[in-house]
């Protein structure tokens, strides 16, 4: 049984979990403000300090420094692991503490500076509010990497649902307070943001601490840790955040052609991040660590068999996910979102949205699984020219697109530049590995593709029957008309996979039934 299931498997349902409240808060966001400017003004704004996070935090800053943690730790000893720990979060507290008093004081002054429309006003206002999350979240995503190096990935994971809990409270019982108007009230969602960032970083402190942590200030500035991590951080922060940097930009792009556009997109992200988190992302967290601990052996057959049997189970979750948010994305958003502010015109923009982000859904994964491997080789640098390239594409893309194509325009930009991701990350991966075995991954790709193309014929024919004979016109209804086919398509899909013996299904198959059999004694 793969070891690599069962923890990604254990890390993935505290995501699922996590996950699913982020899609609840999501709900939430939508009946309360829509997608209109004040929606996408308050996305947009919460997206720069997102995006920091992502550069310093769980993106670059954990990549540069679980391999060096997972090197102290095994060739060393725990008591400089932990100073050497010590040292990079207080570097990275003076770092981000710099950054966030030079943001607001350059907001502050722009503001008294000069008139703003009043959304873009509005905009620049919550983004004041919101910065410091970036503070916040860097330091629960160094705590995060230093459990995951530690082999826990249950409780980093829940955390999240901490910091969704806390957002929801927000919409619930802080912004009603602040005023009569939306644009009064959103300053609650912003000081929630805030709160959940703080909350989520004490949950991870009581595990760090049962492991032997104790925090202690230690001098950045000459340390060799520090500056090693700093070294391979820096080309790397393009590197892990290639699909946030364009998503922030194409949305700073929407944001001035048609200011209800960010909220409609944001929406359809946030919906294509469920599977991406549960299984995309849960898997390349336990390949980090595990990959930067075969790197640090110099066991580079096993190296590359764990980095191809991970892409192997990433590309069969994600594969028939992605088909599924395709062919269901008009019932999916109607059902989830299509309530108080959100209405029906809503629902048809955001359902084009993810309909034309979706298709990108397995490349966007790849890229972080791909990248991890290269920090796990301490390669920051291929990761960071390559996403360079691919962010430029990205605004070609979305300069062609947008005018004709809108929200759904940002979507295609967005998949077509992951998958030119990929593509190039898998040639200077096959260079500097000079042997990566892929055969048994294209051996077992045409059997994914040809099911996952019926599980989708199977999802539309089943979702036009629902909706000639039920429609939509209640709760029930909506329910059935993304659940009924989504269960035929998911039956079509494992069936057929199960009997071209594809390796993935039948081991997934394996540790369902395994679980299954341990829950029911």
């Amino acid at each position: 049984m793969s070891q690599m299931l069962k923890s990604s498997g254990a890390l993935a349902s505290a995501t699922l979990t996590s996950r699913i409240l982020g899609m609840v808060r999501e709900i939430v966001y939508a009946r309360f403000m829509g997608d209109g400017p004040v929606a996408s003004a308050f996305k947009l704004a919460f997206q720069i300090p997102n995006l920091f996070r992502r550069l310093l935090g769980e993106g670059a800053l954990s990549a540069a420094f679980i391999p060096i943690f997972k090197a102290k730790e095994k060739n060393e000893n725990e008591r400089e692991m932990w100073r050497a720990a010590n040292a990079v979060i207080s570097g990275m507290v003076v770092a981000a503490a710099a950054i966030v008093g030079l943001v607001m004081l350059g907001i502050s002054l722009v503001l008294a500076a000069r008139e703003f429309e009043a959304n873009t006003r509005l905009m620049l206002e919550l983004l004041r509010v919101m910065f410091p999350y970036m503070l916040v979240i860097c330091l629960t995503a160094v705590f995060m990497g230093m459990l995951n190096a530690r082999g826990h990935f249950f409780i980093p994971a829940a955390g999240a649902v901490v910091l969704n809990l806390v957002m929801i409270a927000a919409v619930l019982f802080l912004a009603p307070r602040l005023g009569r108007e939306l644009n009064r009230q959103i300053f609650g969602l912003a000081i929630g943001v805030l709160i959940a960032g703080v909350a989520q970083a004490a949950f991870q402190l009581p595990a760090l601490r049962r492991e032997g942590f104790r925090y202690q200030w230690v001098a950045p500035w000459c340390d060799e840790t520090v500056r090693a991590v700093v070294r391979k951080m820096v080309p790397g922060a393009l590197g892990v955040a290639a699909f946030q940097m364009n998503v922030l930009v194409t949305n700073g792009l929407a944001f001035w052609v048609d200011q209800r556009m960010v909220a409609s997109f944001d929406y359809a992200v946030r919906l294509m991040e469920l599977p991406q988190g549960v299984f995309g992302i849960s898997l390349a967290t336990y390949l980090l660590p595990t990959l930067s601990g075969l790197a640090v052996e110099k066991n580079y057959p096993e190296f590359r068999s764990t980095l191809q049997q991970g892409l192997s189970y990433l590309i069969f979750v994600n594969l028939i996910a992605s088909v599924l948010l395709v062919v269901l994305a008009e019932p999916i958003i109607r059902l989830l979102f299509e309530h108080g502010k959100f209405n029906a015109g809503s629902t048809q923009r955001a359902s084009f949205a993810l309909a034309c982000l979706a298709p990108g859904l397995v490349a966007f994964s790849m890229v972080n699984v791909l990248a991890r491997a290269f920090y796990a080789l301490g390669d920051t640098q291929t990761p960071m020219k390559i996403s360079v390239v691919c962010l430029c594409l990205n605004l070609v893309f979305a300069l062609w697109l947008i005018f004709p194509f809108r929200q759904g325009g940002l979507g295609i930009a967005n998949s077509l530049s992951a998958a030119c991701n990929v593509g190039l990350l898998f040639y200077a991966l096959q260079r500097k590995l000079s042997r990566l075995d892929l055969s048994p991954l294209l051996r077992t790709l045409p059997a994914k593709l040809g099911s996952a193309l019926a599980a989708g014929l199977a999802a539309w024919g089943g979702g036009r029957w629902w909706e000639s004979s039920v429609g939509h016109g209640n709760l029930p209804a909506r329910m059935g008309a993304v659940f009924a086919p989504m269960a035929l398509a998911g039956l079509v899909y494992g069936g057929i996979t199960f009997c071209l013996q594809v390796p993935a299904a039948r081991e997934i198959a394996s540790v369902i039934r395994q679980r299954f059999r341990s829950g029911s004694e």
